[in-house]
């Protein structure tokens, strides 16, 4: 302001002192109003409402440099969302300070200011030099009602471009229509943004929302229905591509859910109570999904019921995870009970194993006692091959792991497949080139194959074709977490398919249960698909089921490939002596369980050992302590009430540090076992045992050198 330029302004806005008086202005600046006001309507954004508006004050007045500054109250800034001028750029938002645009926000009345006007005010401290010094200023306030918001301003650099009273009445007549225009277009933008981010949030959280007129009470389903985006999205529809109505409504609801629907509506009409249920979706493509769905009644002045508000969330993913976690804490339970039981029979079943085997020794091969004595042990060893498949299926078995091919597994047992199946049944074998290798006990894996194939088997009575394919595939985070509790990474598929009967959904939700059988009574005992849920489970991997009723079932194991090379195969083990081997050392019993105790204590003596014996861990230390001559080899069972056998073992080699142990169990017991592996450097023997394969790993362990004794 304190120095005039010479330059004049050749932009389209700039004027000369032009005057307009009397009924000519008045019509001017009435027009200018209707156009303010008709674009606070139309403009699309806010940046074409200011374009616009700087358009109608140019015909009103020299406008070529014009800015529109805005005022946040609580941040105390001016920000200058609009701003063109001949020498200044752009202004970025600033403090509210001490120029003109502040003194005009200050005191809420225009100013028109040249540079003496502005020099006075600098000397009484209301106003600062801000910006290229201009020959004239003209600002007005943006009022809503008594509210100033902002500030609209033009001014001239040039000396025969000036403003008079006349402009400043018409900009502060139209400012009052600016401030109107922009606050009502900044409401819609802010409306406009936040149903998009509330738009954005449905569609990232599956959650739609819905309106019901409720005009016609006596036929609420003919009254207009509301839905946004998501809402289509759910229902699979492309947001606005159909007409939405309760018709349409109804017609993607299975007709077993209508009747819930409509009975929780009418309720909520009745009383007034807001209603949340659960109920199937049918999209147009097929696909069914599962939704919760809640609603409250609004009501107008009157209290009477004029609309029905609610929400839709898409808990398909919820619910089936929901059931995959209550189902793995069903089979969690039963496994630990079947884990239980399974421990209790195999000291049962040690005693009757046993018992027959001494019996059998004493009795000549034509004794006639003989035959009922083999009936008990068969009998015996019948049950035993049960409790090993409840020991499998509740994960509480010993594995045995080593690096293995799939593909020589199967190769291994092909020709016992072939004759298992019979003849009226195509076996397809489809082995792929390249598989991993993986970490596995073989006999297990056997065990999955082998019922995998007869459960195929038994699903085709009619014939059909029996696949078995490997693979190496890759297994991303989305499936990881789609099918939890598969991992993701690298892994060797073993895939079993059959073309029979096929499965319904009810009966696939119970298939590895335990004792659960479709097959008619006697003729399967409904541990087969266990096992091999337990043994797939505890080898880390995963198994998943297709099937549909009259199309077949495909059953694919998922087991996590290794890096490492595959270990040589174990050497065959040299043929048993037939007659079994006995010693002289001194050996400590501990068992609980009496009747194993009294047969295992027998079993040692009739072979030659000194036998020390004691029904708990603490006795045992007495009998340690108290015994005078050396103690050779620990036969301990595992879980023993108040102290394990690990701890007795433990205790026992730091008085006696030549000490052997061998630990006896019904089960895999996390004091010896780590996720079904036995822990280097200890001697297991898995209960039910005999007779001979006691004595025979008694005398193993104790002919060990002594760097490799096991403890």
């Amino acid at each position: 302001m304190a120095t005039q330029r010479r330059k004049r302004s050749t932009g389209p806005n700039a004027r000369s002192d032009r005057r307009v008086t009397g009924p000519k202005r008045a019509e001017q600046i009435q027009l200018a109003t209707y156009r303010i006001s008709e674009a606070a309507h139309t403009a699309p954004t806010l940046q074409d409402l200011y374009q616009q508006i700087h358009r109608v004050v140019g015909e009103l007045m020299p406008a070529t440099n014009f800015y529109i500054a805005l005022h946040n109250a609580t941040a105390k800034t001016l920000s200058f969302p609009y701003f063109v001028d001949e020498y200044d750029p752009p202004m970025p938002p600033k403090p509210v300070g001490r120029g003109l645009t502040e003194y005009v926000l200050r005191t809420g009345e225009p100013l028109l200011a040249d540079d003496e006007f502005h020099r006075e005010l600098e000397r009484r401290g209301e106003a600062d030099m801000i910006g290229t010094p201009s020959i004239q200023w003209l600002g007005a306030p943006l009022k809503i009602e008594d509210k100033t918001i902002g500030v609209l301003a033009v001014q001239t650099y040039t000396a025969g471009v000036r403003y008079g009273d006349a402009e400043k009445r018409m900009l502060e007549f139209v400012s009052r229509q600016v401030a109107m225009a922009i606050e009502r277009k900044r409401a819609e933008v802010a409306l406009r943004e936040s149903e998009a981010r509330l738009a954005r949030a449905q569609e990232t959280a599956h959650l739609g929302s819905w309106e019901l007129s409720l005009a016609n009470l006596r036929d609420v389903q003919q009254n207009p229905l509301w839905w946004s985006d998501e809402v289509y999205r759910i229902f699979g529809y492309l947001p606005g591509d159909v007409a939405v109505s309760n018709e349409l409504f109804f017609r993607s609801v299975p007709p077993a859910d209508v009747s819930r629907i409509q009975e929780a509506m009418q309720r909520s009409l009745r009383d007034g109570t807001p209603y949340f249920i659960r109920h199937r979706v049918i999209r147009p493509d097929g696909n069914e999904r599962i939704v919760e769905e809640r609603s409250t009644v609004l009501r107008d002045a009157d209290g009477r019921p004029a609309r029905m508000v609610g929400t839709v969330l898409d808990v398909t993913e919820r619910q089936r995870l929901e059931e995959q976690l209550l189902q793995a804490q069903k089979m969690e339970a039963v496994g630990r009970l079947a884990g239980g039981v399974a421990h209790d029979f195999n000291n049962l079943l040690t005693a009757i194993i046993g018992s027959a085997d001494l019996l059998r020794e004493r009795l000549p091969p034509d004794h006639p006692e003989r035959v009922e004595a083999d009936e008990i042990r068969m009998a015996a060893l019948r049950a035993a091959d049960l409790t090993r498949q409840l020991l499998a299926f509740s994960r509480r078995q010993v594995l045995a792991p080593q690096m293995l091919h799939l593909n020589k597994v199967v190769a291994g047992m092909n020709k016992m497949l072939r004759r298992m199946i019979g003849e009226d049944i195509e076996f397809r074998c489809v082995l792929a080139p390249e598989l991993g290798a993986v970490r596995a006990d073989p006999g297990q894996i056997e065990q999955v194959i082998m019922n995998l194939v007869v459960n195929a088997r038994d699903a085709m009575p009619r014939g059909g074709t029996l696949t078995i394919e490997t693979a190496s595939v890759e297994l991303d985070e989305a499936y990881a977490v789609e099918q939890s509790p598969a991992a993701r990474g690298r892994h060797a598929l073993l895939a079993v398919s059959d073309t029979g009967i096929g499965m319904d959904a009810k009966t696939q939700a119970r298939l590895f249960e335990p004792f659960f059988t479709t097959k008619a009574q006697g003729q399967g005992t409904g541990l087969g698909l266990s096992t091999v849920y337990g043994i797939v489970k505890q080898s880390g991997g995963y198994i998943w089921v297709s099937s549909e009723p009259g199309r077949g079932s495909t059953f694919k194991v998922y087991l996590p490939e290794v890096d490492e090379g595959v270990e040589p195969a174990s050497a065959t083990p040299a043929p048993r002596a037939p007659d079994l081997p006995g010693g002289s050392e001194t050996l400590l019993v501990v068992e609980d369980q009496a009747e194993v105790r009294r047969l295992t204590e027998k079993v040692l003596k009739l072979r030659g050992y000194t036998v020390l014996v004691a029904e708990s861990g603490q006795e045992a230390l007495r009998l340690a302590q108290q015994h005078t001559g050396p103690v050779h080899l620990l036969v301990t069972d595992v879980v023993m009430p108040q102290m394990s056998g690990r701890e007795v073992g433990m205790l026992l080699a730091a008085m006696r540090p030549q000490l052997k142990v061998l630990y006896l169990s019904g089960y895999a017991d996390e004091s010896i076992v780590h996720h079904g592996v036995l822990e280097p450097g200890l001697a297991f023997l898995q209960k039910p045992f005999s007779p001979e394969s006691l004595a025979l790993k008694v005398r193993e362990i104790l002919d060990a050198p002594p760097d490799n004794a096991q403890r």
